[in-house]
């Protein structure tokens, strides 16, 4: 009885054990037909996230790229601007020099053949020269119209005719302007 117990008791356990494996192999089987259909999904997931990522890193790299280059060209529109105005502030300065130059001309009166007025005009003219060449240039006011932009009223007179009004009838100071800014406004008496 111990023989044929224990034969019938091995089938048994062969048979159980046998069905345990293939109800492992049928789980294991179930869980790759849906893990293949999720893999699937999750592939399709990870390729729409992977897409809507570069979007966004293509839009900021746009982006950056952009500011960039506004800020390189605002930095050589700088520098040249400056290049242009740099010496402002030293021309101002030498404005009063012209003045005084053009002041001293005046009072040396009419006589051209005096050698002082000649030595006088002829460094006055290199100055002038030097600073046109510089990008200064004197702002036409006699007889304009009276323009804020360019002219600064420190009086108003009556004018003598209707055709002289809002127009400038005396320059007490000339203005400039250097490379199209303007460095000092002209002191004008204008006709109401």
């Amino acid at each position: 009885m111990g023989k044929s117990g224990k034969s019938k008791e091995q089938p048994k356990d062969a048979d159980l054990h046998e069905a345990q494996n293939e109800l492992h192999e049928t789980e294991s089987n179930g869980e790759n037909t849906g893990s293949g259909n999720s893999s699937e999904n999750t592939i399709e997931e990870s390729e729409n996230g992977n897409n809507q990522k570069y979007n966004e890193l293509n839009d900021k790299y746009l982006r950056l790229y952009s500011d960039f280059d506004n800020y390189r060209k605002r930095v050589i529109k700088e520098k040249v601007e400056l290049s242009k105005t740099a010496s402002e502030e030293v021309i101002s300065g030498l404005l009063s020099v012209l003045d005084d130059f053009e002041r001293a001309i005046g009072a040396l009166g009419n006589n051209d053949e005096d050698p002082v007025k000649q030595g006088i005009l002829l460094i006055y003219n290199k100055f002038k020269n030097t600073l046109t060449q510089k990008g200064l240039t004197e702002t036409d006011a006699m007889g304009k119209d009276f323009d804020t932009d360019f002219h600064e009223a420190i009086a108003n007179i009556p004018a003598p005719s209707e055709a002289l009004k809002n127009k400038i009838l005396d320059v007490t100071q000339k203005g400039y302007t250097l490379n199209g800014k303007v460095i000092r406004f002209a002191k004008v008496v204008v006709g109401i």
